[in-house]
């Protein structure tokens, strides 16, 4: 009886064959794949794979799993800046007017990225071949750049106007999180996160300039 690699042809044969045929054959298509072997991934794929594997020492464990899936959970739609601005808002009717025009603001960032910059790249997602330990809302947008980390950087920066300095540092610091959290869960590369942080930091500027939380009185 015969093992399954005493009936493949020698070594060498099928490369023979194909060259033979290629020559013979020129116009013929043939079959390919463009994945690339580890050694010839870019320097985008290399980062993002490093990153990946930083936070494979955490991801599976409780409580961290827990606590950013939480995060993440919590940076959708803009849910937790507009809950802060809006806890702001309380205070006074000028604060009430800076929190609606927070939030306009924010859907006009989320417009912009969601619906303009990710169409210009249209980069696909992380590839997850395992189930996540917690409910999560899987997006249907592209990947880059990141979303969340986006609208965390847009929100420090309008929020950090009329902020004590440990506040900003608390909310630039929530805002790492969230956008670290997209990297946890596998919904984003780690350079998706790092696109979203400078558009972010950028548009943040942008309208704080044009559209500032509290207008100076003329």
């Amino acid at each position: 009886m015969t093992s399954p690699d005493d009936a493949l042809p020698p070594e060498g044969v099928l490369d023979a064959a194909l060259e033979h045929l290629v020559e013979r054959h020129p116009d013929l298509p043939l079959p390919h794949h463009q994945l690339h072997s580890p050694h010839e991934m870019g320097a985008v794929d290399r980062f993002d794979a490093m990153v990946d594997g930083w936070f494979d020492r955490v991801r599976g464990t409780e409580p961290a799993d827990r606590i950013i899936y939480a995060l993440t959970e919590l940076g959708d739609f803009g849910l937790l800046w507009v809950l802060l601005a809006w806890s702001r808002g309380l205070r006074s009717e000028q604060d009430a007017r800076a929190a609606l025009r927070f939030t306009g603001l924010l859907a006009a960032e989320s417009v912009i990225i969601n619906g303009v910059v990710k169409n210009l790249f249209k980069r696909e997602r992380p590839v997850v071949q395992t189930e996540r330990p917690h409910r999560l809302r899987i997006p249907w947008s592209t990947s880059f750049p990141s979303g969340h980390s986006s609208t965390a950087m847009v929100a420090g920066v309008l929020l950090a106007q009329r902020s004590s300095p440990a506040t900003k540092i608390v909310l630039f610091g929530v805002g790492g999180l969230v956008a670290a959290s997209r990297v946890h869960v596998r919904i984003h590369h780690a350079s998706d996160v790092l696109g979203g942080l400078a558009v972010g930091l950028g548009l943040g500027a942008v309208a704080r300039a044009v559209f500032p939380l509290y207008p100076r009185r003329r």
